[in-house]
């Protein structure tokens, strides 16, 4: 799944090539890329034409489209294969080509979303007073995010009673934090992945969220982490961050600090990297 570098790499591309635009017309190829948007797939396109869509908004790793001139905004679900492109209108229509929109400008270009394996979508929601689609106003703020509070973040760590990287993957504390980002963070500070949560110091707390952030605008100066051609910005190319994946991926391979092979455990369903040198397991209590 794409996780907030994808997201936002994606985010930018659209704000660049899409805000301030007007829609022409939708075009719903197949129906269960809205399938989230309840009245159906003719409505979703009748609803979008005529209205300008405002600049893209991003919480964790949701994405969304207002329209300018109404309360509502075109959440975007990538899922697992999920792409916004922007194309010219002679461009050849993609394989998995879901959903097209055209603009009354005269750019030339059109915003298609192409999904392989149509587990993502598009969805038009309300929005809540803060600009969210009320569907996602559940979601806490993410660590790039100027208004994300730390020391609200630390206390309910506390409170939690977890292992750090499943909260670490819980949206409802932060949000944008998926499985590569959780590994790499947790082995630049040198945390384990089951270590308890309720004995988290407000200053180790801090020393994580810095690797969370860094270990993030690291991957967005790159486009993101880009394992096969499905995840690519808005133009098709692909990131190239999982050159730099100190931890994720490299079971077997000497950590880049001491050289000690990294291991990988099964872990809910996905697996988790680490180095067994670098980051200790937890004391099990007796």
């Amino acid at each position: 799944m794409p996780e907030l570098p994808e997201v936002e790499v994606v985010r930018r591309g659209l704000e660049r090539w899409v805000a301030h635009r007007t829609v022409a017309d939708a075009e719903v190829l197949h129906p269960r890329a809205v399938r989230r948007h309840l009245s159906g797939a003719d409505d979703f396109a009748h609803r979008l034409e005529g209205h300008r869509v405002g600049v893209p908004s991003r919480r964790g790793k949701y994405l969304w489209l207002p329209l300018e001139d109404t309360d509502q905004s075109v959440l975007a679900h990538l899922g697992m294969s999920g792409q916004l492109l922007v194309q010219p209108h002679t461009a050849p229509d993609e394989k998995h080509l879901r959903v097209r929109v055209r603009f009354t400008d005269t750019l030339d270009t059109e915003l298609r979303f192409v999904d392989q394996r149509t587990f993502g979508g598009l969805s038009l929601h309300d929005n809540t007073p803060d600009g969210l689609p009320d569907v996602i106003a559940h979601i806490a703020r993410d660590p790039l995010d100027p208004l994300f509070d730390e020391e609200a973040f630390h206390q309910a760590l506390r409170r939690k009673r977890t292992t750090i990287k499943r909260a670490l993957l819980d949206q409802s504390l932060i949000s944008g934090v998926g499985n590569i980002y959780a590994d790499e963070a947790l082995w630049r500070a040198r945390i384990h992945y089951e270590r308890p949560t309720a004995g988290f110091t407000r200053p180790r707390t801090l020393l994580l969220l810095g690797h969370v952030r860094d270990v993030m605008n690291a991957a967005l100066a790159v486009g993101g982490t880009s394992f096969d051609s499905l995840y690519v910005n808005v133009n098709g190319e692909s990131g190239y961050f999982d050159r730099s994946l100190d931890a994720y991926g490299r079971e077997g391979l000497p950590c880049r600090r001491c050289g000690t092979p990294v291991r990988r455990r099964a872990w809910m369903n996905r697996s988790s990297y680490f180095c067994p040198r670098c980051q200790r397991a937890p004391r099990v209590s007796s």
